[in-house]
């Protein structure tokens, strides 16, 4: 990538400053008062658009989307959500489906045109496909690394205990590039909790990388693999290191019994993702918030097995989070920004991240004067810069 000297003149903050800002060797070198920076050789002007920090895109599945692909029509499962009868409808749908590195591609373009400059996608590692798919999403994640910052997390969608010789593959999979080892509901689908968390938390400790588990159960099983997952994550030190994707269960608490368990996972480090769902109970973002657990979102699966919706947005992922928790203030709204945005690069444990001196000038413009407003109405006419670098104009990705 080429990277420039450019101010970018006229944008707006999300504090409401109409700045100058200066970009050089693809980090912000300076923000200065609209209008006063003279004599540059290259100038870029915002015209009064909101400029905000790239989106994080924080759970996605790359391997597994048709986005781009043939219709597949969904097929609901037979006696509610049940997830090893989505498994097997997922198994017979891939293998009709395009390539996995076009399928993965048409994702990738979906995501960087809507802004999201990071993102952690879970890729399957498991019995069933061994490490095909991580070595194909790897292969895609390198042509991209210009235009996106990609976290794999290696994830057993099979089950760890169930499905013969996946501890062995997920730990090569550390060894082959991906960032972040995974789990899946370690009570319902392995039916054992400590053995499946054994597993994920002894190659996180020998590897030296973080963890992101699947928990999609309800209640107190889930309120209880949680406990769990928070009690490992304190006692190997691993307090930011560490996310439960989902967590349904969190949703089907007690205000007293949320609120109790919400401090335990703050004190733990332990970071929650929601895509607020509307099929099911989830997190209540606004109470853990405010006990100070980190949140953050994603799309997770987009047009797939699971469910045929998604659009790669995570500005309209805020807003589907503040619609559904019965955000209306302009700080609530402002809360479901920041889990799509900061909160995101929290969890990540993205470095220089923001609109801020010195950080990465990965940012995109929105027409509207402020966040909230950008939450409720939904810009679509974007700009996506990527190091200072214009990388996507209205929906399309510039190569």
């Amino acid at each position: 990538m080429s990277l420039t000297r450019t101010v970018f003149t006229n944008a707006r903050l999300a504090d409401g400053r109409l700045v100058d800002m200066t970009v050089a060797d693809g980090r912000i070198a300076a923000i200065d008062p609209a209008g006063t920076v003279a004599g540059a050789a290259a100038k870029f002007d915002i015209a009064g658009q909101l400029l905000v920090p790239s989106f994080v895109e924080g759970h996605i599945h790359l391997d597994t989307s048709f986005y781009g692909d043939a219709w597949v029509p969904h097929r609901p499962c037979t006696n509610g959500f049940d997830v090893h009868e989505r498994v097997a409808f997922q198994a017979g749908n891939m293998a009709k489906a395009a390539p996995m590195e076009e399928r993965a591609r048409n994702q990738l373009d979906l995501c960087i045109a809507n802004g999201a400059l990071q993102m952690r996608s879970h890729v399957m590692v498991d019995g069933s496909v061994g490490l095909a798919s991580l070595e194909t999403i790897l292969a895609v994640r390198e042509e991209y690394r210009d235009l996106i910052d990609i976290q794999l997390v290696a994830f057993p969608q099979s089950g760890i205990l169930k499905s013969p010789g996946t501890p062995d593959l997920l730990d090569a999979a550390i060894g082959l590039g991906a960032y972040l080892v995974g789990g899946l509901d370690p009570a319902s689908f392995d039916r054992d909790v400590t053995a499946h968390l054994d597993v994920v938390f002894g190659i996180a400790e020998r590897r030296g990388v973080d963890v992101d588990i699947h928990l999609h159960d309800a209640g107190t099983l889930g309120a209880f693999t949680i406990e769990e997952i928070c009690a490992r994550t304190t006692a190997l030190g691993m307090q930011g290191h560490v996310a439960v994707s989902h967590a349904y269960g969190l949703g089907d608490l007690s205000h007293d019994a949320a609120l109790k368990i919400a401090g335990l996972i703050a004190r733990s480090g332990v970071a929650i993702m929601t895509n607020a769902p509307g099929n099911h109970a989830f997190p209540p973002v606004a109470l853990l918030r405010g006990e100070g657990v980190t949140v953050f979102s994603g799309s997770d699966n987009i047009r797939d097995s699971w469910w045929p919706y998604g659009d790669g947005d995570m500005l309209r992922r805020a807003e589907i989070i503040g619609y559904r928790s019965g955000f209306y203030t302009d700080p609530n709204l402002a809360l479901a920004f920041d889990i799509v945005t900061a909160g995101g690069a929290k969890a990540l444990r993205l470095q220089d991240y923001g609109i801020e001196v010195g950080a990465k000038a990965d940012f995109v413009t929105l027409d509207a004067e402020h966040v909230p407003q950008a939450v409720v109405a939904v810009p679509k006419n974007r700009r996506v810069f990527k190091q200072g670098r214009l990388v996507a104009e209205n929906g399309r990705v510039l190569r």
